[in-house]
């Protein structure tokens, strides 16, 4: 006769969600051996205690976790077992990545076995360092894939990368090694080729090929990758861009300068103060002092907010020594421009600091 307290597997089943067969076979592998089993029936019963495991049992599996990591994470210390769950993410994410890959592959190969027209011939180098800072513009939103894309515009004379979370807006213009045979526009995913930025970064010169499902980044020498094509329309930026109007103040400041008062900077949101002295770093905590920097300044006073992960990425990206700020008013976009190998030009947007908070 079972005890009183242990419950029959029926119930375990409808706390934990997992089915009855499941629990067997959890208890035939030693996962979650039951409290008790009557000798004459058969039958399992398990301890009010075993909820607990078994629910966890069932979370991890649904994640895809083999049964010798489960059984690893359920007998580990919370801290290990949360290790061990970050190992178990990073394997499934990065086989994910793969088999993505190599499906987009496969389905380039289906609609054609010949190389596409290329668009650009870059040197390998210049078009990763172009990749990974346009790329800090973007971002992952449900519903919307082409905020996470990469915008390719090729011209007989340039190519310009283009990216936008509608926070920040990054483009950059290079001059091909080559000139192109067409010229062309798409969005591909920027995942694919976030992931493509090692390999093109040792390759001396890079051909983008287009194909009908994506570009292909040729590299002789080493693996060529391709990258699949976003169907999403992306947003006018240039209309934008347009719209913005003249700026009504400038101001050219060392980048390394502008990014050691933003690194010691301790909030979240910082004011950039802008007048004739130059250009002052301030907090929220103190509006009158800050950490003034040396500028070349024309134009009106003006005193801009922004989030601290909006501005130090738009500033940290940028090429060559200096930053040129193109402001239009406390509340408008602020352009920051750079060049040196090419140019860079990214759109930060301010915030409304409330004095109150």
């Amino acid at each position: 006769m079972p005890n009183s307290e242990l419950m029959p597997i029926g119930v375990l089943a409808q706390r934990s969600g997992l089915t009855s067969s499941a629990l067997r076979f959890y208890a035939d592998s030693g996962l979650l051996p039951p409290a008790e089993v009557d000798p004459v029936t058969g039958y399992r019963y398990y301890g009010a205690d075993q909820v607990a495991r078994a629910t966890a049992l069932r979370q991890l599996r649904e994640i895809a976790m083999p049964l010798a990591a489960v059984e690893a994470v359920l007998d580990a210390g919370p801290d290990e077992a949360a290790r061990l769950l970050d190992e178990h993410v990073a394997k499934v994410v990065g086989d994910a990545a793969e088999v993505r890959q190599k499906a987009a592959v496969i389905k380039s190969a289906l609609g054609s076995n010949v190389p596409g027209p290329q668009i650009a011939t870059l040197k390998g180098p210049v078009l990763a360092d172009a990749i990974e800072q346009v790329l800090t513009a973007t971002v992952h939103e449900p519903g919307i894939a082409v905020l996470a894309g990469l915008h390719i515009e090729a011209g007989h004379e340039a190519i310009a990368l283009t990216a936008t979370d509608r926070y920040r807006l990054s483009t950059r213009t290079m001059v091909p090694a080559r000139p192109a045979e067409q010229t062309w526009a798409g969005t591909v995913d920027g995942d694919d080729m976030r992931a493509a930025v090692a390999e093109v970064r040792r390759s001396a010169l890079v051909r983008i090929e287009v194909v009908p499902h994506g570009i292909w980044l040729r590299m002789p020498e080493r693996e060529d990758r391709h990258c699949r094509l976003l169907s999403e329309e992306f947003p006018d930026y240039r209309l934008m861009l347009a719209s913005l109007g003249e700026a009504t103040t400038r101001a050219t400041v060392s980048k390394d300068l502008l990014l050691r008062a933003l690194e010691e900077h301790p909030g979240e949101r910082i004011a950039l103060h802008i007048d004739d002295h130059g250009v002052n770093v301030r907090s929220a905590h103190n509006e009158h002092s800050g950490i003034p920097l040396p500028a070349t300044v024309t134009g009106e006073a003006v005193q801009v907010w922004f989030e601290m992960i909006t501005l130090y990425p738009a500033v940290s990206t940028a090429i060559g020594p200096d930053v040129m700020l193109d402001l239009r008013g406390h509340d408008r976009p602020v352009t920051i421009r750079s060049a040196d190998r090419g140019d860079l030009t990214t759109l930060a947007m301010p915030v409304k600091f409330d004095h109150s908070a």
